[in-house]
């Protein structure tokens, strides 16, 4: 054995590890990527899998990957003091959270109640701007209200988009299933109520997708995938889904998604492509694919996706939309496919800030049968009244880490912090956050490891044929951590979520770009595989993991354009449990750049016909 044992890392305690900028010791260097594993698609995939699994060339083959990708170094031979942290629920601190402009929330209030509680929290609208912008929940409501136009005839104009989308020339492939009865049968209902003066919420009449992770009447959930469904019927609403129902919303069916979330691109060889709005040939990201796809394109104001690996806030990034993730146990995730169940977090995709709070304050808390194992905090909503009014905000911000990225994200990203900072007199905090490369891999190794459990007894019952070629790879690879090298993942969780505290101690939020690079070409040999491209997914996923891993809330605003016009995000990290915080400075950076919002080239606009 000791010709194939690697040199495991030695981590030195929390309180041996300074925060502070730049790194006082040789050890905290910043540490790109190391990712070896050149792109494969088509046939090339379809020979890596016959590789993957045979008997013996198999797992040679894992163990190589394994040991070049730094897993073996960092993770399975390391060494740390930590004992492991299995699911990161945050204790409450009163002391330690202290938000300005909130509006405290009775957790008993109805789904429609917490609504109009947020609803209380906006500024006033306005008019459409003579700038491009999308229509939001409010201009909705306010249009239905005024009986310029009703539900029914949004939904028939959504139906007409959404066939016209799938069709060639576009084949935007947004949607995996959706019902046009039970969408026209929601909308009348809906349009009844309106004409009676009786609308449940303002989201009474709004269209919203659900990404097909996520459990929706009538609908199958696939995960992606064409066998999950039939081993795994669904018998009811998610939690989330429910409490949007009871507010009125029109469920107007399953997105597009990487199969089982098992990727960055999007790509999937089943359903199609989900193509970006912004370039059709360009990809929309994972995996809540469709989701962002369709707020981008104004099909819905809002999307709900899952966020494993930055999967809501990646592809709102390049696709140009809000995307935002709460903190682990903010929204139940019953009714969720449990791929991914301590990293993952139900989240919300919206054309504005504003929209991602309203539709946060139908599905936030926990279920009444839940008893939580640690105090969470009383709900509470942002008072977005101004974009000035909250003060003395310190952004943490790690100079190696941030700059990480294309030059186009670089430069636009830290544009927009400087923007941020000199329009609201905010600081920026000089901080390093050591390991993060270390995390990226031992995030991996986690969701890899709960995905590959949760389906174990699946696979067993279907053909490795039903699976997408990319998928297959996955879940070989998933499936050869052990529980050593799962148990060394959860001591590295608890070591980061020491350095985050500290990090926190000195700034309110962090703030990164959201990806490394911006939405890149779909190729036409992964049409039918999928793709495995392990160096733009690194890329992809560099912002991300400390939402998941660490269960924090994140929020990605977008920012500007590369110079092929393709959208660039922002992204605020925050601590535990800081949502509203969160939320004031996503919409004081919305604030900065709206004006500069750009009307995607796939664009359908359901409220009032141009």
């Amino acid at each position: 054995m000791g010709l194939f044992r690697a040199e495991g890392a030695v981590y030195k305690p929390v309180q041996e590890t300074d925060t502070a900028s730049p790194p006082p010791q040789p050890n905290q260097f910043y540490l790109t990527a190391n990712v070896k594993a050149p792109r494969m698609a088509g046939f090339l995939v379809k020979v890596f899998v016959w590789l993957l699994e045979s008997p013996i060339l198999g797992g040679l083959l894992l163990y190589i990957l394994k040991r070049n990708n730094l897993i073996h170094k960092f993770i399975s031979y390391a060494e740390l003091e930590d004992s492991p942290l299995y699911v990161p629920l945050h204790p409450y601190d009163s002391e330690d959270l202290k938000e300005q402009e909130i509006k405290h929330i009775d957790s008993d209030l109805s789904p429609p109640e917490k609504v109009q509680q947020a609803i209380d929290c906006l500024p006033l609208s306005s008019e459409k701007q003579p700038f491009f912008h999308r229509w939001t929940v409010l201009d909705y409501s306010k249009a239905y209200s005024s009986g310029d136009i009703t539900p029914r005839m949004v939904a028939e104009r959504f139906i007409a988009a959404v066939r016209e989308s799938s069709n060639p020339p576009m084949k935007m492939s947004f949607f995996i299933n959706y019902n046009e009865e039970d969408i026209l049968k929601q909308a009348t209902e809906s349009t009844l109520r309106y004409k009676k003066g009786e609308p449940i919420s303002v989201l009474d009449g709004v269209l919203i997708a659900v990404k097909d992770e996520i459990d929706c009447s009538p609908y199958p959930t696939t995960g992606g995938t064409k066998w999950l469904h039939k081993v795994r019927p669904c018998t009811g609403d998610a939690c989330c889904v429910m409490r949007l129902r009871l507010c009125g919303a029109i469920l107007v069916g399953k997105t597009n998604m990487h199969e089982l979330g098992a990727g960055t691109s999007g790509i999937n060889p089943h359903y199609g492509v989900a193509r970006n709005p912004y370039d059709p040939s360009k990809i929309t990201g994972g995996s809540s694919s469709g989701s962002a796809a369709v707020v981008a394109a104004g099909l819905c104001p809002v999307a709900l996706g899952v966020d494993g690996g930055g999967s809501v806030r990646m592809p709102a990034a390049l696709c140009g939309v809000v995307g935002f993730k709460p903190t682990f146990g903010r929204i139940p995730l019953s009714g969720v496919l449990p791929l991914n169940w301590t990293v993952g977090m139900v989240g919300i995709l919206a054309a504005t800030v504003e929209d991602a709070l309203v539709v946060y304050a139908a599905i936030n808390g926990p279920l009444p049968s839940q008893q939580p194992t640690v105090s969470l905090p009383k709900v509470s909503f942002p008072l977005l009244k101004s974009a000035t009014s909250i003060s003395a905000i310190k952004l943490a911000k790690y100079d190696a880490w941030f700059n990480d990225c294309s030059d186009d994200i670089r430069v636009c990203c830290s544009r927009a912090v400087d923007k941020l900072c000199e329009r609201y007199g905010w600081k920026v905090v000089e901080v390093t956050i050591p390991n993060i490369e270390v995390m990226r891999l031992a995030h991996y190794l986690t969701i890899g490891s709960e995905c590959s459990t949760s389906l174990s007894s699946y696979l067993q019952k279907i053909n490795c044929s039903d699976q997408g070629w990319d998928a297959r790879v996955a879940l070989s690879v998933y499936g050869s951590f052990s529980s050593q090298e799962y148990i060394k993942a959860q001591k590295i969780r608890n070591h980061q979520m020491q350095i985050h505290r500290n990090v926190f101690a000195k700034a309110d939020v962090i703030v990164v770009p959201t990806t490394g690079v911006t939405a890149y070409e779909i190729k036409d040999d992964a049409l039918k595989t999928g793709e495995l491209d392990y160096i733009y997914g690194a890329a992809l996923v560099r912002y991300q993991i400390a939402g998941n891993f660490l269960g924090l809330p994140a929020v990605t605003v977008p920012v500007g354009y590369d110079t092929a016009g393709l959208p660039i995000g922002l992204q605020f990290i925050g601590k535990p449990w800081s949502e509203p915080t969160l939320m004031h400075l996503a919409f004081a950076m919305q604030a900065l750049y709206i004006s500069e919002f750009r009307k995607p080239k796939v664009f359908h606009d359901l409220l009032y016909k141009e």
